[in-house]
């Protein structure tokens, strides 16, 4: 036995979920669909809640329904448009000035159930809103912040790049010079050895002579 599907917390904005898409961020946009199965209900709350962020608008969290066992067995999730505010419907006395609703009845929702085997299954997906869609900031300059830290990493490998070459040209002429310093330095000592061969031989020549 189930009860019927409650409002849940006044259908405050869902702000908590932090989604991890790895290499799906930036990617294509996975829509949900009737049939579509998640391991648990936290994991079909962040897909749908990672899903929304992408396509610009926010998650409420709206209603579910429990089994008797106070165990939730359905949860509907909505854009957090869905409604309208209570001063939205009645109206106002002359003292009292409107204030701006953020629900305009919007009716993008998604339902999903728990079945037998566990699983949790999308069995209801209403995609469209009545309201334009803002993409956040950091989901528009996704693939702008790519590209730049590209250009930043290739422009640190082309100063890279120079070091090396001014690096290598200072090592080859360091080079250069000790392979002439050395040459200058062998021709040195091959003429101090001729001159010592030479007086050895004049010494001998004149021992001899004795």
């Amino acid at each position: 036995m189930t009860v019927d599907l409650e409002e849940e917390g006044a259908g405050a904005v869902d702000g908590s979920v932090e989604v991890n898409m790895g290499d799906s961020e930036g990617g294509p946009i996975i829509e949900p669909c009737v049939g579509m199965e998640f391991e648990c209900e936290e994991d079909a709350k962040k897909f749908y809640t990672e899903y929304a962020r992408r396509v610009g608008f926010y998650v409420r969290v709206m209603q579910r329904r429990r089994g008797i066992d106070g165990r939730t067995l359905a949860r509907r999730l909505g854009c957090n448009k869905q409604g309208f505010s209570p001063n939205h419907k009645g109206k106002l006395g002359p003292e009292k000035k409107a204030r701006a609703s953020a629900r305009e009845g919007c009716n993008a929702t998604i339902l999903v159930k728990m079945e037998k085997s566990g699983k949790w299954v999308v069995t209801r997906f209403e995609k469209d809103h009545n309201h334009p869609l803002v993409v956040t900031a950091n989901e528009f300059n996704t693939a702008g912040d790519k590209d730049k830290k590209i250009e930043e990493l290739m422009l640190e490998l082309d100063r890279q790049d120079q070091l090396c070459a001014a690096y290598r040209e200072k090592l080859l002429s360091f080079i250069t010079n000790v392979e002439a310093e050395t040459e200058e330095l062998s021709a040195k000592i091959q003429v101090i050895v001729d001159n010592v061969r030479k007086v050895e031989s004049e010494v001998q020549k004149h021992s001899r002579r004795r």
